[in-house]
């Protein structure tokens, strides 16, 4: 009797060993693998409001539109999906910190009205306009035939390379994450996204590497990550040495997601999609949910509803280029109507299965 009592204490304490950790070290496999058991199979969606330009329009105090927004994740969770990534905007928290606190609140409200958790990016490096930096306030009208015309950075190219701005920069990523650290309404902090891209390369490194120690050191409940999204061994290495699970953008075909994800097993961690969809280019409901959904691996696709942004367009397309009649991202035009009922109706299917005992119980990690 004293010999199982000893035995169960020792576990007991294994156990607690494995789960605990210093506040600057990312979670063990085992205790990220408990924690990625206990979800469900994520399949939803990159969200922009279809009002909104760029980000900066999405959550600014001139255009927050709560009623716009409840509309559509209504629309999203009728289509089955359970989880939505976006990106936060650093230049309206520094307009007014409280309004932005405040407002990442009402939203995050909106999403667990409708059951989906919120995935937030913190900063962004892309950019496919002419403008590097946000401005608050009112923002351009779309440039017909540009994709992404008036897209807007966070934090900006400027403060990325300016070091003497990184303390302002420290004090937001502080607060946001310290003031949702407990929220079971957020899936997990995407620290950055696409770190590099945009033209800056490793000029990002130094801001990137200081967010990963700013979120450490506030030692949220929920996994910290940054997606993977090229070929750059330098920054894959920062990136796989200190996310708690993996996640990746791949907008490749069938052939090309199920090598990224076996390749991706290296890490033994679990994996989530962050980006994935461009029709033309053979990433498409048909071909790729079904991949994910075999792998038990999450799934953001790019977007939900089209608007301004034009994200229907090709990358890089410009105004007289040629038309492209398939569009690459988005399942719904502006109209709420769905741009294949077929994409629809295959996701909820899918859904639908990844809730059985039997799927679940498969892809259980051990």
């Amino acid at each position: 009797m004293i010999k199982k009592l000893f035995l169960q204490i020792i576990l007991i304490v294994c156990i607690s060993n494995c789960f605990a950790q210093s506040p600057d070290r990312r979670w063990p496999e085992a205790r990220i693998w408990a924690w990625y058991n206990q979800q469900p199979w994520y399949c939803g969606f990159n969200y922009i409001p279809a009002y909104a330009i760029n980000y900066t329009a999405m959550w600014d105090k001139t255009t927050f539109n709560e009623a716009a927004i409840d509309k559509e994740l209504a629309l999203a969770e009728k289509s089955g999906m359970n989880s939505l990534r976006a990106v936060l905007q650093y230049a309206v928290y520094a307009d007014d910190p409280k309004y932005f606190i405040n407002t990442l609140d009402k939203f995050m409200a909106i999403c667990d009205k409708h059951h989906i958790k919120f995935i937030p990016a913190l900063f962004d490096d892309c950019s496919f306009g002419i403008t590097n930096d946000p401005k608050t306030g009112k923002q351009p009208e779309p440039l017909m035939g540009w994709y992404a015309w008036a897209w807007s950075p966070s934090p900006g190219h400027s403060m990325v390379v300016d070091s003497a701005t990184h303390p302002k920069l420290k004090k937001y990523v502080t607060e946001v994450i310290a003031r949702f650290k407990n929220d079971k309404r957020i899936l997990m902090w995407d620290l950055y996204n696409e770190p590099t891209n945009g033209g800056l390369g490793t000029a990002t490194f130094p801001l990137l590497k200081k967010t990963i120690v700013w979120a450490r050191a506030v030692n949220p409940s929920q996994p910290l990550t940054i997606g993977i999204f090229d070929q750059n061994p330098r920054l894959n290495k920062i990136i796989t040495d200190n996310v708690d699970l993996i996640t990746f953008h791949d907008y490749g075909d069938k052939e090309h997601v199920t090598k990224t994800i076996e390749e991706l097993k290296q890490y033994n961690r679990p994996m989530i999609n962050t980006e994935w969809m461009n029709r033309p280019w053979k990433s498409t409901v048909s071909e790729i949910v079904p991949v994910f959904y075999q792998y038990k691996v999450g799934c953001n696709l790019w977007g939900l509803v089209n608007g301004k942004t034009q994200t229907n367009l090709p990358w890089g397309h410009r105004p007289g280029d040629p038309e492209q009649k398939l569009w690459q991202h988005d399942l719904y035009s502006g109209d709420f109507k769905p741009y294949k009922s077929a994409e629809i109706d295959s996701l909820k299917l899918f859904i639908d299965r990844s809730k059985s005992a039997e799927y679940i119980s498969e892809h259980q990690h051990k």
